[in-house]
């Protein structure tokens, strides 16, 4: 057998897995946002669901906040995972630490949605922390981080989040062979500071890309998040189309998927966007 073969039937599961559930998901969303919905008696083409979405006020508002949340949320967890990263290898312990943030990935973002509502609610650990050491008169003037307007409880929590995954993709990448590139530059006379920004950080450019462009795709889409920490009005573009689709009146279901399509496309956009920023330096990579 031939490896490429050998390969190619290794892969068939997950590729059939992927085509039938993810491919046809989207292909069904695409068709019934065009108007194909024979449950409720609708087989004619047509843009209307997508008219009616965009010049929907609600959506606009959903469609700033979820822009807001996504980019500040992907571009916090970049910065402060290759920070933690190149911290944890600065300082050694780089086992025992990687083995933690494994440890914080597996805990569910529900979890973590609840565990900052208790933190940042108006009544949480934080507003009695404040209270308690007499920064506050009560509670009450805490400034609301949870359902508030811009949306800092939801941008708390997957910063929280994703900032140890592009952590653990960054501390992946910083094997032995940076350390000997590092120590090439330094004997050629580059300070610290040069080493960081011609040699380390071009070789954390790639990966440390790739986990972005992950996390803004989950971001973007995910519901539980802004469904627990968010308002009701404005919610997300995630939680404005689940709500469409649970519609009793079969009709808006059109408008869900249209939703569900523009996230799509507003994801791909904003990850092609973000490769293109980082990609400058990602060509200076050795």
């Amino acid at each position: 057998m031939s490896p490429r073969l050998r390969i190619a039937l290794l892969l068939a599961p997950a590729l059939l897995v992927v085509g039938v559930f993810v491919v046809g998901g989207v292909l069904q969303a695409v068709l019934q946002s065009l108007g194909f919905a024979p449950v409720v008696g609708e087989s004619q083409w047509s843009l209307d669901a997508y008219r009616r979405v965009l010049a929907d006020p609600a959506v606009h508002a959903s469609l700033l906040l979820t822009a807001r949340v996504s980019l500040i949320s992907t571009a916090a967890a970049a910065v402060l995972g290759t920070a933690l990263a190149l911290l944890v290898r600065r300082l050694g312990g780089r086992r025992r630490l990687a083995v933690l943030f494994h440890g914080t990935l597996a805990v569910p973002h529900l979890v973590g949605a609840l565990a900052i509502g208790l933190l940042l609610a108006p009544s949480g650990l934080l507003s009695r922390a404040a209270y308690r050491l007499g920064l506050v008169d009560s509670v009450q003037d805490v400034p609301a981080l949870t359902q508030d307007a811009f949306g800092w409880g939801i941008i708390a929590e997957y910063t929280w989040k994703e900032t140890f995954f592009v952590a653990v993709v960054a501390l992946a990448a910083l094997g032995r062979r940076v350390g000997d590139l590092e120590d090439v530059a330094a004997t050629l006379g580059a300070s610290r500071w040069q080493r960081l920004r011609e040699v380390t950080l071009p070789v954390l450019a790639p990966p440390v890309a790739a986990a972005s462009v992950l996390v803004l795709a989950f971001v973007t889409a995910s519901y539980e998040v802004p469904r627990l920490l968010g308002r009701p009005y404005p919610t997300t573009l995630s939680v404005e189309a689940f709500q469409r689709y649970r519609d009793i009146d079969l009709t808006s279901r059109p408008e869900a998927m249209a939703l569900a399509v523009l996230i799509a496309l507003l994801t791909t956009l904003a990850a092609l966007a973000y490769l293109r920023l980082v990609g400058g330096l990602a060509r200076r990579s050795l």
